[in-house]
């Protein structure tokens, strides 16, 4: 009897072990990802080529290493709904986070996000800056960073801090005092940590959200009387409904600037701000490649949504045209993505969570919304069927295909715009019936859900929600 139990003992022991070491296996072989989000960075980057005087040789970079989407959208223009919808990987309209006052947390708990599904599967989960809106750093987190230092004071050159709302000026320091700088440094210590486990770090850079102020040296690289504004026409809302007059705000902003006559100034200080943002991915890449991770580590690179800057009469982003849509996103996957290809196909924010569910061999949580986009990153130019769709608040948004941008207001009011003939969105085509069965496609691909708006968070995400135009 002792010998067969023994026997029988042994027979388990290797069965288990059969059962265990696949697991093991495909932890260890499973990529690390470095993922890496910028706030409120539009498309103005050199290898998408929207302003010809951006200046971000880094993110060119990693942009010539993988695939970059030349036509990518947030889910929402605001950094509160957009970060928390691109890390559950569900609509606005599913989770009834529209606007930035919200407190995102009711309505998506903790076990739908992205770093908690990577955590409860293996990984070690990193994360630094600004990843969710504010300090609601949801789900797990197996470290966090957060630099409370505050920046450099104003550079004596600037008279006051911008124009109302729209906020710049040159700093009197260095780099190295700069919050994101910090960020960086504690990423690069976790990218050279030793572990068994794959690792996923999440480095949050603010810049270039406003304030557009970093130090002077980054100024000096856009001399003002050579700065380049954006296209603009002062008819421009004449064809546009009242729905989406109210979002631009013609009188707000846009009219201050132009009164301010320090229109360039304004354009001078974000492209400074993108660009030391730039260098911050920079050294992001070079610590990777320092640490040795640079073939087993995918890196994604987004920006939270576009930025206006006079486009259309309007500023900041909170609108469904596409300057405070579109966005910056480049993939970069060892072993698939090819290098340097751009991939002109719409996709949008929910693509991210399943995607890296996919890459990193986890099962597909039930929740997602969004396609995986594997097939794209094997081969930029493969059909694909799914539009970018943007929520501006319940009832308002925007469909974005190849060749149109559809945006329908929460009134029923409606704007059409031809992106192939009318890149810059000038002529609204909605009212022209030969364009009617265009509208009735597109319509079918707007949202089914409408849920009710999230509550206000605290009375600080109360009044940001008031406030949420100046941030």
């Amino acid at each position: 009897m002792r010998s067969d139990l023994l026997v029988l003992t042994t027979w388990l022991g290797l069965l288990g072990s059969l059962f265990v070491q696949p697991t093991v296996a495909a932890e260890a072989s499973r990529p690390n990802v470095l993922f890496i989000a910028i706030d409120d960075l539009n498309h103005w980057v050199g290898h998408l080529g929207r302003h010809p005087q951006a200046k971000t040789p880094q993110i060119d970079r990693l942009a010539a290493s993988g695939v970059s989407f030349t036509a990518a959208y947030c889910t929402a223009p605001a950094c509160n709904p957009s970060r928390a919808s691109l890390m559950s990987g569900m609509r606005p309209s599913t989770t009834g986070c529209y606007f930035n006052g919200q407190d995102w947390r009711p309505g998506i708990p903790a076990s739908k996000l992205l770093n908690t599904h990577l955590a409860e599967n293996g990984y070690l989960v990193y994360g630094a800056g600004k990843i969710y809106h504010a300090k609601a750093h949801g789900g797990h987190w197996d470290d966090y960073f957060d630099s409370n230092s505050p920046p450099p004071k104003r550079h004596p050159s600037a008279a006051n801090d911008g124009v109302g709302g729209i906020r710049f000026s040159p700093l009197d320091g260095s780099d190295e005092e700069m919050p994101d700088h910090h960020a960086v440094d504690w990423c690069i210590e976790k990218l050279h940590k030793q572990s068994d486990q794959p690792f996923f770090i999440a480095c949050g850079l603010v810049k270039p959200h406003m304030p557009f102020s970093v130090p002077k040296k980054w100024f000096d690289l856009f001399p003002l009387d050579e700065i380049q504004l954006p296209p603009w026409s002062p008819s421009d809302l004449d064809d546009v409904p009242p729905a989406g007059v109210a979002m631009a705000k013609p009188q707000g902003d846009h009219q201050a600037i132009l009164d301010s006559g320090r229109w360039k100034e304004a354009v001078q200080a974000y492209l400074a701000t993108c660009s030391f943002a730039d260098h911050q991915v920079g050294r992001l890449l070079d610590g990777l490649k320092q640490s040795g991770h640079s073939d087993d580590t995918l890196v994604v690179l987004w920006s939270d949504h576009g930025w206006s800057l006079g486009e259309k009469s309007h500023w900041r982003k909170f609108a469904l045209w596409e300057e405070p849509t579109r966005t910056v996103f480049v993939w970069r996957v060892p072993g698939m993505t090819p290098a340097g290809v751009r991939c002109d196909r719409p996709v949008d924010y929910l693509s991210v969570f399943p995607t890296l569910a996919a890459l990193t061999g986890l099962e597909r949580p039930g929740h997602l919304e969004g396609p995986d986009l594997s097939p794209l990153l094997r081969v930029p130019s493969a059909k694909w069927d799914h539009p970018a769709i943007t929520t501006h608040g319940r009832g308002n948004h925007a469909v974005r295909s190849e060749a149109w941008r559809y945006i329908r207001y929460a009134d029923g009011s409606e704007e059409l715009y031809d992106e192939r003939r009318d890149p810059l969105e000038q002529t609204n085509l909605a009212m022209q019936p030969e364009h009617t069965a265009v509208k009735q496609q597109l319509a079918t691909l707007l949202p089914a859900a409408e849920a009710d708006d999230l509550p206000s968070g605290d009375r600080r995400a109360g009044r940001r929600q008031r406030l949420n135009r100046n941030e």
